[in-house]
Order: C-alpha cells, then sequence, then structure tokens
C-alpha cells in the first residue's frame, strides 16, 4: 500500500520545494534557457512547476527538438524506492497529535486516498507537503512527463541527487520543527489552498518572478517562524544549488544535456544560470 504512493509523495514535496524557493525565482522571464560554450557541448536548462497540471505539460516544439538533440537528460532527483524512506521509524503520529488534529489528519488523507494507517506512519514534513499540494490526476509531472519523452528518444536519463540526498534536507528538520509545519498545513482551508495554486500556476505561465515571490511570501512563509524559514532555504536553496551546478559541469564536460530542475534553482547569485555563467557558458532564452 505505502509503496503505490511515492510517485504521488515526490511529487508533492517537490511542488512543496518550488514555493518554498520561489523567492528566488527568475530574475528574467523565461523558464527554457541554452547554455553555449566553444569548449564543451550545449546545455539545455528547463524549470519546472513539478505538477501534473496539463496548463504545464503541454510542451512547445523547441522543448521537444531539444531533447531530441541531447545526449543525457538529467532530473533534479531520483525517485525513492524505498518505502521507508517515507515513515517515522518505531512510531506513528497518534501521540503527537490532538484528538481535532487527528480527525483533520484523517479527512485530508482520505481526500488524498492514502490509507489512514499510511498517513500515521509518514513523516510529519512529508505529510504536510501532501497535504498542502493539489490532488495529482496522474503519476506524471512535468519532469516525468519530459523523462519519458527523453527516454522514447532513446536517452541515458539520471538524477543530479539521489533519492537519499534529496530526502535528506527535509529529514534534517527535528520532529518539533516537522510537527510545527504540519500543525500549519491542518489548519489551512481546501479553498485557501486551491487559491493559492492557481495563482501560482498563472505566474509561472507568465514567468513572472516577482509574482512567485510575493505568493510565496504570503503562504509558506507565513506558515514558518523565520529562523525556520532561513533554515530551510539555505539548506534546500543554496546548499543544493552548488552540488548541482558542480555535478551538471562534470556531466557537461562530454555530453550535451537537457537539465530539468525546479525553477527557483536556476536564477540568484547560487543558482544554476549564474554558475553556468562563471563557467565560460553563454546563455539565452529558448522562445
Amino acid at each position: 500500500m505505502l509503496r503505490s504512493f511515492i510517485p504521488n509523495l515526490y511529487q508533492a514535496l517537490i511542488m512543496l520545494i518550488f514555493a518554498l524557493l520561489s523567492t528566488n525565482a527568475l530574475a528574467e522571464r523565461g523558464l527554457f534557457w541554452k547554455a553555449e560554450s566553444r569548449t564543451a557541448p550545449t546545455i539545455y536548462l528547463f524549470g519546472s512547476i513539478h505538477t501534473d497540471d496539463n496548463r504545464v505539460t503541454d510542451f512547445p516544439p523547441s522543448v521537444l527538438a531539444a531533447l531530441k538533440s541531447i545526449d543525457v537528460f538529467m532530473m533534479e532527483s531520483d525517485a525513492p524506492q524505498d518505502p521507508r524512506m517515507l515513515q517515522t521509524p518505531d512510531s506513528d503520529l497518534k501521540s503527537s497529535l490532538s484528538p481535532k488534529e487527528l480527525e483533520q489528519l484523517y479527512a485530508l488523507a482520505d481526500f488524498h486516498v492514502m490509507h489512514r494507517d499510511v498517513a500515521l506512519r509518514t513523516k510529519p514534513w512529508l505529510l504536510a507537503v501532501v497535504f498542502d499540494s493539489p490532488r495529482p490526476l496522474t503519476p506524471y509531472a512535468q519532469d516525468n512527463l519530459l523523462m519519458r519523452l527523453a527516454e522514447d528518444n532513446g536517452k541515458a536519463v539520471q538524477g543530479i541527487e539521489s533519492a537519499a540526498e534529496h530526502f535528506a534536507v527535509m529529514d534534517s528538520l527535528t520532529q518539533a520543527e516537522q510537527l510545527a509545519l504540519l500543525r500549519q498545513v491542518l489548519k489551512r482551508s481546501q479553498q485557501a489552498k486551491e487559491r493559492d495554486y492557481e495563482q501560482l500556476i498563472k505566474a509561472y505561465l507568465k514567468g513572472d518572478a516577482n509574482k512567485l515571490a510575493a505568493l510565496n511570501a504570503h503562504t509558506t512563509g507565513s506558515m514558518l517562524s523565520r529562523p525556520l524559514w532561513e533554515k530551510m532555504r539555505v539548506k534546500l536553496l543554496d546548499e543544493r544549488n552548488t552540488v548541482m551546478a558542480q555535478r551538471v559541469l562534470a556531466k557537461a564536460q562530454d555530453n550535451s544535456l537537457f537539465v530539468v530542475v525546479g525553477a527557483s534553482h536556476l536564477a540568484g547569485s547560487t543558482g544554476l544560470l549564474a554558475t553556468l555563467k562563471q563557467a565560460g557558458y553563454k546563455l539565452s532564452v529558448v522562445k
């Protein structure tokens, strides 16, 4: 039962990370970039929003042509295969939540088609991610669909991070911090979640970085204490950007790449765009 929820849990995690980091979204409008170098093969960078919403999964010809032209497809992370990665060891949430909070948890578990026993054993931060995200209609978010297209074209596929590395970021939060995040999500109405999601999608479709930042400050930022927000921002963005850039540049020495990461990982002083510029690449938005 738990294994069947892994794709949707993973998709929801990526969705939250996008929301958390959107304050560092693209300085210029554009979510699809081409990086060219005189000494290395071409790199395409695609900033994703990690959802299966058909408004963002109808890819233009330029994306499909780029996928056909490269050697290796790189996505943000490998998907988790071990269900234990999602669970709190040797405990459940019954002893940590009030009766009212448990009722809210059960209602949200039912809404997201998750068995209640599974929900009680899932890590609190991961439950918060799932419950604050739209219910996926399919297991195929943007990056999953792009990966399938790459595979259909015979391209090598690999994650920039391992699943263990990816999950370790949020696992580093204390149990109290994770529960605080979950409690904030339990308080939010479904109408508020849907409203915020629609605003996020519209801003993404416009490539509107300022709007994304404003939405982020209004939603996710308001759910966390300032120290916790800063802790998560550094771990989820700055530290991971450094590792991602190193691995992408190493792979690009001998291979043309199509790299898909959350849009927030492209921009900012530690983002992939800045790193590629520093490495001598010429960047241009692909229309």
